[in-house]
């Protein structure tokens, strides 16, 4: 299987549904699907992916002014987000905090 680069967003309102839904947001390649997405985060993070919804965000059209007074426009880049939900007790380690960090330490040292 090839991997997939998945980049995080780390937002405030990314950061509230993960702690809300368990569903976490990611940035994937234009040509990523929902069956791709899917199986590249279960192999990457070792977790249950239920559902895995995509939406592609067109970039904005943005107009800067060049010494002269020439304006220029230009586009940004479009971005495809992918909404992953993991089954219940699942987590990614994109939003972990201190606590979590030393919850798992401690697990792991009592095995």
């Amino acid at each position: 299987m090839k991997t997939m680069f998945l980049r995080p967003r780390s937002t405030e309102k990314t950061y509230g549904l993960s702690l809300a839904r368990n569903v976490y947001v990611v940035d994937v390649p234009n040509d990523a699907n929902k069956l791709s997405v899917a199986s590249a985060v279960a192999a990457q993070f070792g977790v249950t992916v239920l559902a895995v919804n995509i939406v592609k965000v067109k970039g904005k059209v943005k107009r800067t002014v060049r010494k002269g007074g020439r304006a220029v426009q230009g586009q940004r880049s479009d971005v495809k987000k992918a909404y992953v939900t993991l089954k219940a007790g699942n987590k990614l380690p994109f939003f972990q905090t201190e606590e979590d960090q030393a919850k798992k330490a401690d697990k792991k040292g009592k095995k």
